[in-house]
């Protein structure tokens, strides 16, 4: 397991800096139990393409993850997306891969601030792009409430955007969100009948992102929750090192230490409401 604190810009071998962060994004999966299967780098503006198998914290699974950039230089946008996949076909286009499923996230041209954490069985990041905001993304397996044979391959994909929609990072509408607060379009994960689903998570989702107990510090200490997806009546399990913290004077980009292993603070996009809040853990 590792994590990379950071930044790209324009001034890389790469020339933009989210085909930058596409390159680091490829180097860090290579260090920790990924494998590159298709890695494309076109210059005339195209989507640039990652897509990466994982052995899974077991050492002996199959999990397929994919990356890429689009872009549009007239529209000022500059973003890039994960994607899960059931397989790969090498001949197949990147959206045309088995079981494919993909959310976009804002980022920016000339500067990317990073903060990404590496296992074997997911990438989870932030960046900081433009003005600033605050994209949390997360592709990869999470920790199900089930065993592999009941729940094989439990992945979850989540963005800040739907799908690969032409928005740019200043965009302040609802459709601009981190789907790992759940109940958003911008997050998905994979059930056991292998169908993606919209899911809701405990505490972000419904009346407890305010309840009492959770909404505030006590004497400066803050309850670091975990991320529990669930849809009616099914309950999932937790994504693997992002959680939930109370914005009650809290500022994105605080750190604490739990267990010894370092988070940092990070806001949903350009919100700052009591519930807009994550702790990313850098393990």
């Amino acid at each position: 397991m590792a994590h990379a604190i950071g930044h790209v810009d324009n001034t890389g071998s790469e020339g933009l800096a989210h085909w930058q962060l596409l390159a680091l994004l490829k180097t860090l999966g290579e260090a920790n139990g990924w494998t590159t299967l298709r890695y494309t780098t076109p210059t005339d503006g195209s989507p640039r393409e990652l897509i990466l198998q994982g052995v899974g914290l077991s050492g002996a699974e199959q999990i397929f993850i994919g990356f890429r950039t689009y872009h549009d230089a007239t529209a000022d946008y500059y973003n890039v997306s994960v994607a899960a996949f059931t397989g790969y076909v090498g001949a197949a286009a990147f959206n045309a891969q088995p079981g494919w499923h993909e959310m976009g996230l804002c980022a920016h041209n000339r500067r990317i601030d990073y903060w990404i954490a590496v296992n074997a069985q997911r990438f989870a990041f932030a960046l900081k792009v433009g003005t600033p905001v605050y994209e949390l993304g997360y592709v990869g397996k999470y920790f199900c409430y089930a065993t592999p044979g009941q729940y094989p391959y439990p992945m979850a994909v989540i963005g800040t955007l739907n799908g690969t929609p032409a928005t740019r990072y200043s965009d302040v509408t609802a459709a601009h969100s981190s789907g790992a607060k759940g109940a958003l379009a911008q997050g998905a994960v994979r059930d056991q009948m292998g169908t993606w689903q919209q899911f809701f998570n405990q505490p972000f989702t419904g009346e407890t992102n305010n309840a009492a107990a959770i909404r505030r510090d006590t004497g400066g200490q803050y309850s670091a929750l975990p991320s529990v997806l669930y849809n009616g009546h099914n309950v999932w399990g937790e994504l693997d090192g992002v959680r939930y913290v109370c914005g009650f004077d809290n500022v994105v980009e605080n750190t604490a230490t739990i267990d010894g292993v370092a988070q940092v603070v990070v806001q949903d996009v350009f919100r700052t409401g009591i519930g807009d809040y994550f702790l990313l853990e850098l393990n």
